[in-house]
């Protein structure tokens, strides 16, 4: 049957409740529709039909899909995933039977069909097979914000919509690192949720929602909610008015009194801050490689500042400001933590690994050697870095004397890159490479193969440590003359044997430690 004289399927977003906030354009299509079809809770009627029932024609086929379960607790073979996928497959044939016929089918969806929306799976289904369109609605954040009459985001604020199915720490993060939310998927969560807005520090602000719209409408500050009360039908709203003032903002404000400290470089007073910036190593991943000195010190600041995906592995607590940046502004990032310090605060800048080893340790001590800074103290913690990681994870091949370098070639030129690596071979230590390769840089591991190939043996063992610590870890045991340069990227680190390099029966990779 050609497509021509298939029904056409159109997902109607009918709002969130108050059939006056039902668009003309979904009024139109509901009121000339053959066939609608709408989603019913589990022994419930389906609450997109009460929206739409006014407009719903007399003698309109009515196909409703009933879910089989609404919670993880179901006793298919699938579990809950496999009975929502076997739920939709049947769904789908039901509706295709009427496209098929000819018949346009108007699927009713509430809020907006596309966020959050059981529609959507049904829209993917048909839209490679039949003529398919979405009419937006009004989504149910947007009512509970005209509820409380609070503006949600203004000029350059970041509005993030959060599911509340987040792991807590994961919510806390995200609530921290924006200036507005909408928190959905409530009922259950509800505590967990409003634990995680007290670590964020956005508790003071946030309003509970329940039935935006509709008759049952209510809002009441989140710190006030009944966790036993809290229904399906809500969500939260952090206005971005409730985030906490930009770190500039605050440094001009007055702070809280602190200790000063006396602080000395080389013996000599420089002066007193109530300040400090410590400068602390993450470890390569694993939250078991974080050390208890570091633990306890992200504990203590009031802020933490560093590149975002590092900043991003601190836990979120009340009271903590975060500060993300990206990468290769390393200087930009000491000088705001060093600011931050100036004006009495206690602040960790954050680093993968060991922070001393091609890590931000070195950044803060560059700037901190503007005079301004005189008088704030700083203090690096170590971390358990990146070569430690992939050479305990190989064996022991830095057993005896061995060179850490960078192929980044962005601070120095490539020219001292290929003579250090020359000195390292002729010298014979093992080596230890970092930032082998990126999206921009794809030939210099390669080139660096070359150079140590100029007195290194190609039988060289080899150790490539990717992602290691993480899920994704893989290490590979190789020789050099067999390296492969387009296996090596950014989240690899290499191991170059010396001479004496060995690969036990096991595969296992050591350097003894004496010299014959």
């Amino acid at each position: 049957m050609s497509t021509d004289v298939r029904g056409r399927f159109t997902v109607v977003g009918i709002g969130p409740g108050d059939p006056e906030l039902i668009t003309l354009k979904a009024a139109r299509l509901i009121g000339a529709a053959p066939v609608i079809a709408y989603h019913a809770g589990v022994r419930k009627q389906s609450h997109a039909r009460r929206i739409a029932s006014s407009l719903i024609p007399a003698e309109a086929i009515e196909e409703e899909l009933r879910y089989p379960v609404t919670t993880g607790t179901t006793s298919h073979p699938g579990g809950y995933v496999g009975a929502m996928a076997e739920f939709y497959e049947s769904c789908a044939v039901r509706l295709s039977a009427h496209l098929d016929a000819g018949r346009d089918v108007v699927l009713l969806a509430e809020g907006d069909p596309l966020f959050y929306g059981s529609s959507m799976y049904l829209h993917d289904r048909f839209k490679e097979v039949y003529s398919t369109e979405v009419v937006p609605g009004v989504p149910a954040f947007a009512a509970a914000t005209a509820a409380v009459s609070t503006p949600l985001v203004r000029q350059t604020d970041v509005l993030t919509v959060l599911p509340g199915t987040l792991p807590e720490p994961e919510l806390a993060r995200r609530l921290a690192d924006t200036e507005a939310a909408i928190i959905m998927k409530l009922g259950r969560t509800f505590p967990a949720v409003r634990s995680a807005l007290a670590a964020a520090g956005r508790l003071e602000g946030a309003w509970y929602v329940e039935r935006a719209s509709q008759p049952e409408e209510r809002w009441l500050p989140v710190a006030d909610v009944d966790p036993s009360s809290v229904p399906y039908f809500s969500l939260i709203v952090v206005p971005g008015d409730t985030a906490p003032a930009p770190a500039a903002a605050r440094m001009r404000q007055e702070l809280p009194a602190v200790e000063p400290v006396e602080v000395t470089r080389g013996g000599v007073s420089t002066g007193s801050t109530s300040g400090e910036v410590l400068v602390v190593g993450l470890g390569p991943g694993p939250d078991g490689w974080l050390t208890p000195e570091v633990s306890s010190a992200l504990a203590e600041v009031g802020h933490v500042v560093g590149y975002a995906p590092y900043v991003n592995r601190v836990p979120q607590r009340e009271g903590l400001r975060r500060h993300a940046s990206g990468n290769t502004v390393e200087v930009d990032r000491a000088r705001h933590a060093l600011d931050l310090a100036l004006a009495g605060e206690r602040v960790a800048v954050v680093s993968g690994g060991d922070a001393g080893v091609f890590g931000m340790a070195s950044a803060v001590f560059e700037a901190a050697e503007d005079a301004a800074y005189a008088g704030v103290r700083v203090r690096v913690l170590p971390g358990v870095s990146a070569v430690q990681a992939v050479a305990a994870r190989a064996g022991a091949p830095v057993g005896a004397d061995f060179a850490v370098m960078s192929l980044s070639d962005r601070l120095k030129p490539w020219s001292v890159v290929e003579d250090r690596l020359r000195a390292v071979a002729a010298a014979d230590l093992v080596l230890a490479i970092y930032n082998p390769a990126s999206r921009s840089r794809t030939e210099q591991i390669g080139l660096a193969r070359d150079v140590l190939l100029e007195h290194r043996k190609p039988d060289t063992v080899v150790v490539v440590g990717r992602d290691v610590g993480r899920a994704e870890e893989s290490l590979t045991v190789t020789t050099l003359g067999d390296l492969d340069p387009a296996s090596i990227d950014m989240k690899c680190l290499v191991i170059v044997g010396a001479s004496s390099t060995r690969v036990t029966g096991t595969g296992q990779v050591w350097t003894p430690r004496y010299v014959r």
